[in-house]
């Protein structure tokens, strides 16, 4: 079946006050009445907004039904989200001050109900309970957290419905611990911090997406963590011993004599924890340092002289 949009129906937007539905609705109602209106789609019309307002009066039935969110496009079938529960009773009546007509595929699949002929009795929606939506935020932490583990206090804005059934946004706050070894895109799943449920119904869950802030020296990918390293041309040229920053502390690592610029070296483990541990990934880069006196550019000519060394030989120039 086809997904009905009450707010369509009625001419409103979907955070209309309760005052302009009632306003609304008596609008079309009087233009559609079939007392009144003798056009020959009017009987149906005054259906379709009569059933609209059934919903929308009730707060608790318009916050059941915007539960449906964005999942749906104009004519597509509609099928009720998971989690939904409806509860099916009824009493003669049906929709009050309706004055005839029948609840639709669309009205009954949500909120229960049998359908009757013009003028018999008619039966409703008496309850239903309704699982809360689950929502998604953004959780944007250091390189250092990943690592070791936080907690961390975020603030969300959280769309709720008041008493009247009026869109409201309430703040909320919550801790949130960070395992140790999360890794960029891996969500967080906190059970039950979602919108609340509906008519007795379980919360939602809230799901936190993991960003990295950018970090000044590291970069990650996945578990593996990624470090350019500067090194003098007689470190990498004669070889050497250096201090290294990790995640977890310095280190000392070995710079093979004859290193390049781009040469990628791996301490083990040294990555993002987990039950497998990822690496450190050492990336080269030699570093010429400005001759600043006479002395030091007569060094750098003379190791062009003694050392001639064409580093664009593989390029053909």
């Amino acid at each position: 079946m086809e997904y009905k949009d009450y707010y369509k129906l009625l001419g409103v937007s979907r955070d209309a006050s309760q005052d302009d539905i009632k306003r609304a609705y008596r609008k079309l109602a009087r233009k559609y009445h079939p007392d009144v209106n003798r056009e020959a789609d009017a009987e149906e019309r005054f259906k379709e907004v009569s059933e609209a307002y059934e919903v929308l009066k009730d707060p608790e039935k318009r916050r059941a039904y915007d539960q449906l969110g964005a999942n749906w496009k104009q004519g597509q079938n509609f099928e009720p989200p998971p989690g939904w529960e409806t509860h099916f009773g009824g009493e003669p009546g049906g929709m009050g001050g309706f004055g005839g007509g029948d609840f639709s595929d669309f009205f009954s699949t949500l909120f229960g109900g049998g359908m009757g002929g013009m003028g018999g009795a008619r039966r409703g929606a008496r309850g239903f309970r309704a699982r809360g939506q689950d929502q998604r935020a953004r959780l944007r932490i250091s390189l250092e957290d990943a690592y070791r583990g936080a907690t961390r206090t975020i603030q969300l804005q959280v769309p709720e419905y008041d008493a009247q059934g009026n869109a409201v946004t309430r703040n909320r706050t919550i801790n949130v611990k960070v395992p140790a070894g999360v890794t960029e895109g891996q969500q967080i799943r906190l059970s039950g911090q979602g919108s609340p449920g509906l008519g007795g119904g379980t919360r939602g869950d809230l799901f936190l997406q993991v960003e990295f802030e950018p970090h000044r020296h590291f970069t990650a990918q996945g578990r593996d963590i990624y470090l350019n390293l500067p090194l003098t041309p007689w470190e990498a040229a004669l070889g050497a011993r250096v201090k290294v920053p990790t995640l977890g502390g310095t280190v000392d690592l070995s710079i093979p004599a004859g290193a390049r610029s781009g040469q990628k070296l791996r301490l083990k483990g040294r990555g993002l924890p987990g039950k497998n541990p990822g690496d450190q990934y050492v990336v080269l880069q030699i570093v010429a340092p400005k001759p600043r006196s006479d002395d030091q550019r007569e060094l750098y000519e003379r190791m062009a002289r003694e050392m001639p060394f064409n580093p664009r030989a593989h390029l053909g120039v």
